[in-house]
């Protein structure tokens, strides 16, 4: 993944339609993803969303989402344990 940081493809933030997990907890400690009119994929945390936008191809989140959805991070999380 090249994630780079750029403004959200000519579009502005604000016109961008953010969604998170339902699987997300009420603190807030949050991931979100946004569409790009490009089809590139913004990604953002949700406790600073004036921040850091990282932008990912769509092929890159899909990868990404296989890989998560194949297990290959579960190593890493906390819940992986229980």
């Amino acid at each position: 993944m090249n994630g780079h940081q750029k403004p959200p493809g000519g579009a502005s933030r604000n016109g961008l339609v953010w969604q998170k997990s339902r699987r997300s907890n009420p603190s807030g400690n949050c991931v979100e993803l946004a569409e790009l009119p490009s089809g590139d994929i913004a990604v953002r945390n949700s406790r600073d969303p004036e921040g850091a936008v990282l932008v990912y191809t769509r092929e890159e989140v899909e990868a990404f989402v296989g890989g998560a959805k194949d297990g290959d991070f579960d190593h890493m999380l906390v819940c992986a344990a229980e």
